[in-house]
């Protein structure tokens, strides 16, 4: 009885982790459609330069960010169904839909722990390149760019040593805009905050996928090492009776289209045990 209650327990943790994967699943779903189409990365995006360091980061963050919510509510899917179905081989395409995950979030951490301010440092760049182009051309397409990214992310200018980017900051931002925050400042902080979030959803994602392949492992190898063939050919994690040996299936041991074990009935058990 004691292996068969820690069996229904780990079930019990597969679905409590189903349930949770699919949950982060849609949380980075979310963190992904809100750098896609968020009016902050956007206006970022969206600035004319033959070749724009961020809009391929951001490219290649939408298209990892799109696989890894799809691989884990597809796993969360599999391992769902397979653990009331009690079914080999969805268990098993949900252990490889969370083993891939795992190595892409792997090397999406490491890639991070080399390149901790690469994404900063690409935007910072955009914005220096758009500001000083727009002070020396007021008239310029630069101007209009610039006073969006400023609108976005409610800030006005940067601060400087240099005096002349200091008389230029005086001039651009009048009004109630001298009081907004330096831009550099404005975009670091929001950066931070969402380099924040995503650190959290990858430490998160790592550590539940090192659990979700456990739970997977241990289960799979429970009902491929103690399932029997019902008369249809399905296994079934149902107790026998202590007499009877699991055995695997073989060709050899089908007669007339059911297998043939030497497992006694229930009602046979039930006869000799009043016998």
């Amino acid at each position: 009885m004691g292996h068969w209650r820690r069996v229904k327990i780990a079930k019990c943790q597969m679905l409590l982790t189903g349930f949770f994967v699919l949950l982060l699943g849609l949380s980075v779903a979310a963190m992904v459609v809100h750098t896609q189409f968020g009016d902050h990365f956007a206006v970022i995006g969206q600035v004319s330069l033959e070749r724009n360091p961020y809009e391929t980061m951001h490219h290649w963050a939408f298209y990892v960010g799109i696989s890894l919510a799809g691989l884990l509510s597809l796993g969360a899917a599999l391992t769902t169904t397979a653990t009331v179905r009690e079914a080999q081989g969805l268990m098993a395409m949900g252990f490889l839909c969370f083993a891939l995950v795992f190595c892409i979030l792997v090397q999406v951490a490491f890639w991070r722990f080399h390149n901790p301010t690469q994404v900063e440092d690409a935007v910072l760049d955009i914005y220096d390149l758009v500001y000083d182009q727009a002070v020396r051309n007021p008239s310029s397409s630069r101007w209009r760019e610039l006073a969006a990214i400023q609108d976005t992310f409610l800030c006005c200018g940067k601060r400087s040593p240099f005096g002349l980017l200091v008389n230029t900051r005086a001039k651009l931002c009048q009004g109630q805009e001298a009081m907004r925050e330096d831009c550099l400042q404005s975009i670091r902080s929001f950066l931070k905050t969402h380099s924040s979030i995503a650190t959290i959803l990858t430490c998160a994602s790592l550590a539940l996928m090192v659990y979700a392949m456990m739970l997977c492992a241990f289960l799979w190898f429970t009902i491929h090492s103690h399932c029997g063939l019902d008369r249809r050919g399905r296994y079934t994690l149902t107790a026998r009776p202590h007499d009877c040996q699991p055995q695997e299936p073989s060709l050899f041991r089908w007669t007339q289209g059911r297998p043939a074990s030497r497992c006694p009935s229930e009602a046979q058990a039930f006869a000799n045990h009043w016998v």
